[in-house]
C-alpha cells in the first residue's frame, strides 16, 4: 500500500515503512484543505488498512506549514448539490489498528475532526487547534461535537465552538486535545518512536482493547446525533 496514482493522488502521499504507514496530506498552497478526491482517497486507504498485513499502525501527517483547514470550501460551493457525501473522520475511527495524528501546525474545523478521530495525538510546538464551523454557519459533520468535549471537556469545547479561538500547543496538552507537544523539528521522529512502540504491541489484544475504549464512552450515539442534526441543517449559500 504505497505510491500514489494521478495529480489527486499527489496531494495525499501514502507510504509504508516497517509496519507504519503514513498518510500525508500534501496541499500547503491551499492551507491543506482536503479536495473531494482526496477525501475519498482517505476513506479507500482506510477501508484497505484492517485487511493487509504488512500495516501495523496509519500515521497522518501533513506538509509544513498547516496541518489541515478541513474540506475545500471553494470546490464545495462549485459542486453544489453534485457534492457527494464524504466523511474521513469515521474512515479514520473505522480503522482497528492504531492510528496516530502527527499535528504540525495549524488544525482547524475538519482538520481538527481528523485529528480528534485519530487514537492520539502528537503535536508540533508550532500548532494550534481552533472549530470554526459556527463562525461558518454550519454544523460539524466528521465526529467533532462528539469528540471534541471528550477530549476536553464541554465548557472548553463551547468556548472553542462559539469563538473560534486559536487554542495553542501547550494549552492542548493541558486540556487533554493532544499526548505530547514536541519540538517542531522533532516531531516525525517522535511520532515513529511512538508508533514503532505500538506496532511492536500484540496486534489482536491491542485492536480489542482500543475496541472497548471506544465503546465505552457512549461517543457511537453523539456521533449519531451529529450525523443526523447535520444531514437536517440548512446551509447558508456558498456550501450548497
Amino acid at each position: 500500500m504505497t505510491g500514489t496514482s494521478g495529480s489527486d493522488g499527489d496531494l495525499l502521499r501514502t507510504d509504508l515503512d516497517d509496519g507504519v504507514l503514513t498518510l500525508t496530506i500534501a496541499r500547503p498552497e491551499a492551507k491543506n484543505a482536503l479536495t473531494l478526491a482526496m477525501r475519498q482517497q482517505i476513506e479507500r486507504v482506510c477501508a484497505q488498512v484492517d485487511a493487509d498485513d504488512d500495516v501495523a499502525v496509519v500515521v497522518l501527517a501533513a506538509v509544513d506549514p498547516v496541518f489541515c483547514a478541513g474540506a475545500d470550501i471553494k470546490e464545495i460551493a462549485a459542486l453544489g448539490a453534485a457534492l457527494p457525501p464524504t466523511n474521513p473522520g469515521a474512515a479514520l475511527r473505522a480503522v482497528r489498528k492504531p492510528v496516530i495524528g502527527a499535528v504540525n501546525g495549524a488544525c482547524v474545523s475538519g482538520g481538527l475532526e481528523l485529528a480528534l478521530s485519530c487514537d492520539w495525538i502528537m503535536a508540533s510546538e508550532q500548532s494550534f487547534f481552533a472549530d470554526t464551523h459556527a463562525r461558518l454557519g454550519v454544523l460539524p459533520r466528521w465526529g467533532l461535537s462528539a469528540l471534541l468535549p471528550r477530549a476536553v471537556g464541554v465548557r472548553l469545547a463551547k468556548e472553542m465552538t462559539a469563538t473560534g479561538r486559536r487554542v495553542p500547543a501547550a494549552e492542548a496538552l493541558r486540556a487533554g486535545l493532544v499526548n505530547q507537544v514536541v519540538p517542531h523539528t522533532e516531531l516525525a521522529d517522535r511520532v515513529r518512536e511512538s508508533a514503532r512502540a505500538a506496532a511492536n504491541t500484540d496486534r489482536a489484544a491491542l485492536a480489542a482493547s482500543l475496541a472497548l475504549y471506544d465503546a465505552g464512552d457512549g461517543t457511537e450515539e453523539a456521533l449519531l446525533r451529529e450525523r443526523e442534526r447535520a444531514l437536517a441543517w440548512a446551509p447558508p449559500p456558498t456550501f450548497r
